[in-house]
């Protein structure tokens, strides 16, 4: 063998080497980056969600929390990480529409720096008092609110879903509604069942225990049609609060410039994953309702949801920094 064939030879060897090596990589860990803490609904949601992608990509898929600043530190990882499909984030209604109006300086652009992966589902938020309350209808609330000390709201912080629910219905009730803002959700809940708060909007998967307990009264959901996960508690559209359809949303995201191929196969493994009756099944659990979006769909109803929430983060006078 002369030496220009044994060179050959050497990179013929060195290209299946680079590929098989190339084709490893594509096999390597996925992570997921959920920008809240453990424990949250965000973070449930995700780990329903990656392990089912996980088997859908025959890839394992790593949860990561990286709490702070409303999910914009971990929100922020992502868009600035490497396109290659390894690193994903689990986006929400938060990160993705109301921390645009929210924050002055958000580091992130919610439409440019990420590229949607899968529309994971919604949850509408049930309006909730102590069960020891005297108030026990919408009605009820609403005198309350027309007396001079009205009432108070609590939520998991400024700005969040919650806190801009209970504006939304100040505005649509009338009388006067005093925002009580908690460092996380938990500490609201139980700030409302110990009756030091009146009301709060919250998720069906963390009130509906403390309803069936005993400990707590719905008044109402904030959606358009009644939650699944409690199908007796009329919308507030229903007992006669006009245009009001907010709720909490689950988009899985990747970095912008992720490419197309990358992209299209991801996506494709997200719907495969969430079209199992058993992950829809768990997600339910959470009080996550599904609604399909295709591929196109996805980025047009993100802009729609960040000029609904700027409203109402203008409307409130909520700002973080």
């Amino acid at each position: 063998m002369n030496f220009r064939t044994t060179m050959r030879c050497l990179a013929a060897a060195l290209l299946v080497a680079l590929g098989t090596t190339a084709a490893a990589q594509d096999k390597g860990p996925i992570k997921m980056i959920v920008p809240f803490g453990a424990g949250t609904t965000t973070d449930q949601v995700a780990r329903v969600v990656g392990e089912a992608l996980g088997k859908q990509l025959q890839q394992p898929v790593i949860v990561d929390n990286r709490a702070g600043a409303g999910g914009s530190t971990g929100s922020d990882l992502v868009a600035k990480a490497a396109p290659d499909g390894r690193t994903l984030v689990m986006g929400t209604v938060g990160t993705h529409a109301i921390n645009a109006s929210l924050f002055s300086k958000l580091p992130y652009d919610p439409l440019r720096d990420f590229a949607p992966v899968a529309f994971v589902g919604y949850t509408p938020t049930l309006l909730v008092v102590s069960a020891e309350s005297p108030i026990k209808s919408l009605k009820d609330l609403a005198q309350a609110a027309a007396r001079p000390a009205g009432v108070t709201f609590a939520s998991a912080g400024n700005g969040t879903s919650g806190h801009l629910a209970g504006e939304l219905l100040a505005q649509r009730l009338g009388g006067k509604m005093i925002h009580v803002p908690y460092k996380e959700g938990a500490a609201a809940l139980t700030g409302v069942i110990g009756s030091q708060v009146d009301f709060m909007f919250y998720h069906p998967a963390a009130v509906m225990p403390q309803i069936k307990a005993g400990k707590l009264r719905a008044l109402g959901a904030s959606g358009a049609v009644r939650s699944a996960a409690a199908s007796e508690v009329p919308t507030l559209m229903e007992q006669g609060v006009a245009d009001f359809d907010l709720v909490a949303w689950f988009m899985l995201y990747a970095p912008a410039a992720t490419p197309a191929d990358t992209l299209a196969n991801l996506r494709k493994a997200g719907a495969a994953a969430l079209a199992q009756s058993d992950v829809a099944l768990r997600l339910r659990d959470q009080g996550i309702e599904a609604r399909s979006l295709r591929a196109e769909e996805m980025q047009p109803f993100n802009k729609i949801e960040l000029v609904k929430w700027a409203g109402l983060v203008k409307r409130s006078g909520a700002q973080v920094d």
